[in-house]
């Protein structure tokens, strides 16, 4: 048997396995189809051309059964993410353990205002302000693959609360407004629950600026290495806050920590620049596609100060990692962990510069297997259209960790599926819907 037809049998296997977890039979064919098309070749990734590719002589019915899946049927993200993790991570973790958990967000450009989601927002993908969408994931990771795992939609105060736009786009009653790190940790909350394998989780400041959100992680028994501003404050090492002030004998006895003028606590862009030059040293984490990643580092264990006074007990020790090129003016970027205490300096850097992995998944995701590509308004069809697009990828990392390192969209020969002559899709097709 050749590699191309192994493969090709070993898709056909796992794309079953995937579409039993979708309910009803009848969507074993379609959703056959929709994983199929997204791994063939081909520039855009919707419904319509995807209807093309797989069936040329039945364009028209097999867009219906595509649409129809993708917009219409109410089979759970959930189930099917989890049935993918069931098949891939397995792959990923044959020779290597998971070693982080990490947190995203991306943007997706779109014009209008009726697509679900749409709002004027930092798009990362245009690096500005502009009419986009966000989702929100979570991925598992080793040191040479990743897996998103969860994947939701995120939603500006203007479209929870609006009720016309929610009902045009079928957002759910149960849907209501939650920031980015909120959702977040709902994803987290339930990996947690379902014994997904854990590590350090993973963020950059958008989420790591939340000291709530660093403190719901450590409540639920995982270290974290995230990103945070330049002003967020903290004690020098060695430093805490003033213990309660001594009870004068009238009233009740005070329990709050305290600061003063002479001993407060400071920004880490300010530590930064009281650390001394020997604590400053090149580290380099990784060799990129041109050149070997280095910059210089420092990491020193401080206490965070975030809200101290109104504590009666400090906040523990843990990580600031500060990175700062030679020649700079200032420090670029700063992190705080409750990752292991004795962790080397070049184990932060590679451990806080493993973020990247989810940017390569998001490139490919996108520009690979149409992750975008999605020309619905609804909130159905956003969902079911990345679900599938992460089952697709799903096949891709287990062939790479398995079998294949080469293994990429186009390159699987893969047998465009034929639709049953009794297929019928579930539904009617409807003109005037939004999708």
């Amino acid at each position: 048997m050749s590699n191309a037809s192994a493969s090709a049998e070993r898709f056909a296997v796992y794309v079953a396995a995937v579409a039993a977890s979708a309910g009803h039979a009848d969507r074993v064919a379609p959703l056959t189809a929709y994983c199929t098309g997204l791994l063939l070749p081909g520039e855009r990734k919707s419904v319509e051309p995807m209807a093309a590719r797989l069936a040329p002589t039945q364009v028209r019915r097999m867009h219906q059964s595509l649409h129809h899946l993708v917009a219409d049927a109410p089979w759970d993200d959930a189930e099917v993410l989890r049935q993918v993790r069931y098949r891939v991570l397995p792959a990923m973790t044959r020779k290597a353990p998971v070693v982080a958990w990490v947190l995203d967000d991306t943007g997706f450009p779109k014009k209008g205002r009726h697509s679900v989601g749409v709002a004027r927002q930092y798009c990362g993908q245009l690096g500005k302000q502009d009419n986009c969408r966000v989702a929100v994931s979570l991925s598992v990771s080793t040191w040479t693959a990743s897996l998103p795992i969860a994947w939701r939609l995120y939603l500006p105060e203007a479209w929870t609360d609006e009720r016309d736009r929610r009902q045009k786009t079928g957002i759910p009653d149960t849907v209501d407004f939650q920031t980015k790190p909120q959702i977040a940790l709902a994803q987290i909350r339930q990996a947690v629950q379902e014994d997904v394998p854990a590590g350090p989780v993973l963020a950059d400041a958008a989420y790591g600026n939340d000291a709530q959100f660093r403190q719901e992680l450590t409540a639920l028994g995982l270290p974290y290495l995230v990103g945070v501003a330049s002003s967020t404050t903290v004690w020098k090492p060695g430093e805490q806050p003033l213990a309660a002030a001594p009870w004068s004998g009238r009233g009740r006895p005070t329990t709050l920590l305290r600061r003063s003028a002479t001993h407060h606590p400071l920004s880490v862009k300010a530590l930064a620049g009281t650390l001394p030059t020997s604590a400053w040293r090149t580290v380099t984490w990784r060799v990129g596609s041109r050149r070997a990643l280095r910059s210089r580092f420092a990491a020193v264990r401080v206490r965070p100060a975030h809200r101290d006074d109104w504590r009666s007990t400090p906040h523990p020790e843990e990580w600031l990692l500060i990175e700062w090129p030679a020649g700079d003016a200032e420090p670029m970027k700063y992190w705080l962990g409750t990752v292991a205490a004795d962790l080397s300096l070049r184990e932060l850097v590679r451990l806080a510069k493993h973020r990247w992995i989810i940017e390569r998944d998001y490139e490919e995701l996108k520009q690979e297997v149409g992750i975008g590509h999605y020309e619905g308004r609804g909130w159905r069809g956003f969902h079911h259209h990345a679900t599938l697009c992460i089952a697709a990828y799903g096949f891709l990392v287990a062939e790479r960790a398995r079998f294949s390192p080469s293994a990429r969209v186009g390159t699987l020969e893969l047998a465009t599926p034929v639709l049953p002559a009794t297929f019928r899709p579930r539904g009617r097709p409807r003109a005037a819907r939004a999708s």
